[in-house]
């Protein structure tokens, strides 16, 4: 029996279709301007309104928008501390002379004479050791991208369905996660799809994305931007190179772009498939291009999968063959393979958790068990080893005071209900990292018992900082 998405709004738009309104609304916001000029968030509320109202409207008229205030936004929207591009020109030195800069970059973008400059590019290791290339933004471009983003984004928030949750505005990676737990548990999931777009940044299609966008977007100029961001190219070693396929991950407008672009490749298409094909249920949660696909029946999960790969080869993109796997998975999943003679359910990973079935201790139903991946801990616990190397000649109380932000930070993110045993785990090799370090600065040693008094002032202990996910669910969908 096929789940109905009319019965029960609250779940249906929260785990797999479109969230309310009224939330979408209150969380996406234009942020006052330090002038206290409101007239750019007024003006961004029309545009708002006219894309909700109108779902085929197509905007002529947008640049005006990118008004001095927004630029302004758009500057103190941005990191302080990150990395320069090719014009070298950071945060700080940018602040120097501002309103004067800003006028003339305003004047620039209006009149055509507007430049984006390729990206810098960098690497960073992966945790199969391979590198991620990532391409880092002059700091004008960053400015004038997140000033366009501002603007579509309240057309797109419009348009972007429930269970899309990568970089929107309100939208986190634990909001993600929690649909995910709670549709699996509440939704009859017997198998799930684990899907890996291969290389989505890098080899998505500049002549579909312009194609994709301008469904919407109508505004020749705001077209020519994005136009000559695709096409700035990118600098490694000061060898300009031209990129023909791709937007660059690190790149402010590129997580918009590829929410663009899977909306209509995947989002749209898999919502029918639902609608058209589906013969039980079925849950969906994306991420930016990272994608989890529940089903009811096998039989649909092997059709779905068949006819994705062909969804995605007519927008050039294919699934990542050794990371994309079809597994079963669910309440009965671990009484099924006990009758059929075989293992327990495999797990999957989403989101940097590990998702097993498991159970209550108290009542004994079902339940997803989430845990920090072991690949993340090892990569994380790898690169803390060297920044602690790094920092040998430093005191203790330096030292541990960094990596008292470090765990909080960690806690923040990981420390989910199930996973403090993990977090323990992680505490402990973290210390033992930290304790080789104080033995080769130390020249007398550094036993175990002052080290311990050492970590218990430094390393907190982690507990539990996030709530169930049904308790957070049914707090921000009440049915």
């Amino acid at each position: 029996m096929k789940g109905s998405n009319k019965s029960a709004p609250a779940l249906a738009e929260s785990v797999e279709g479109r969230p309310p309104i009224k939330e979408n609304i209150m969380e996406q916001r234009t942020f006052p301007t330090p002038s206290g000029d409101s007239d750019v968030i007024t003006k961004l509320q029309g545009v708002r309104r006219t894309a909700k109202e109108k779902k085929q409207e197509r905007f002529t008229a947008l640049l005006h928008h990118v008004t001095v205030d927004l630029l302004r936004e758009s500057f103190h929207r941005l990191k302080k501390q990150a990395a320069p591009g090719v014009d070298g020109v950071t945060w700080e030195e940018y602040e120097q002379g501002l309103e004067d800069r800003l006028i003339d970059l305003h004047g620039r973008v209006h009149r055509g004479a507007y430049r984006a400059q390729p990206s810098r590019r960098i690497y960073i290791p992966k945790a199969d050791g391979r590198k991620r290339p990532l391409g880092i933004a002059a700091l004008e471009d960053k400015i004038v991208q997140q000033a366009i983003v501002t603007v579509l984004n309240e057309i797109y928030e419009a348009d972007f369905l429930g269970f899309s949750y990568g970089f929107r505005p309100g939208r986190s990676p634990h909001r993600a996660l929690d649909a995910l737990s709670v549709g699996i548990v509440r939704r009859r999931v017997n198998w799930i799809l684990d899907a890996d777009i291969r290389g989505f940044f890098d080899t998505l299609s500049h002549e579909w994305l312009l194609t994709l966008v301008q469904h919407r977007i109508a505004d020749p100029r705001i077209l020519r931007l994005i136009r000559k961001w695709l096409r700035a190219g990118v600098s490694e070693d000061g060898e300009w190179s031209e990129t023909k396929i791709g937007t660059p991950q690190g790149a402010v407008i590129s997580p918009l772009l590829a929410n663009v672009y899977l909306h209509y490749a995947f989002d749209l298409w898999v919502e029918a498939w639902r609608e058209k094909i589906a013969t039980g249920d079925l849950i969906v949660v994306r991420y930016a291009d990272d994608l989890v696909v529940g089903f009811q029946h096998k039989a649909d999960a092997e059709r779905f999968l068949n006819e994705f790969k062909e969804r995605l080869a007519k927008f050039g993109l294919e699934l990542h063959g050794e990371k994309t796997r079809l597994i079963e998975f669910g309440r009965f999943a671990e009484a099924n393979r006990s009758n059929r003679g075989e293992g327990k359910p495999e797990s999957f990973t989403f989101l940097g958790f590990t998702h097993a079935c498991g159970k209550r201790k108290k009542t004994g139903t079902f339940t997803v068990i989430r845990q920090t991946a072991k690949k993340r801990m090892r990569q994380t616990l790898a690169r803390l080893k060297q920044d602690l190397q790094a920092r040998m000649h430093d005191t203790p109380a330096t030292a541990g005071a960094w990596l008292k932000r470090v765990l909080l930070g960690y806690y923040g993110y990981f420390a989910v209900p199930g996973n403090t045993s993990v977090l323990g785990v992680f505490r402990y090799r973290l210390q033992r990292h930290w304790l080789h370090v104080l033995r080769r600065r130390s020249q007398r040693g550094f036993s175990w018992r002052s080290f311990d008094n050492l970590s218990d002032r430094w390393l907190p202990h982690p507990k539990t900082l996030h709530p169930y996910p049904e308790q957070r669910f049914n707090a921000l969908y009440p049915r």
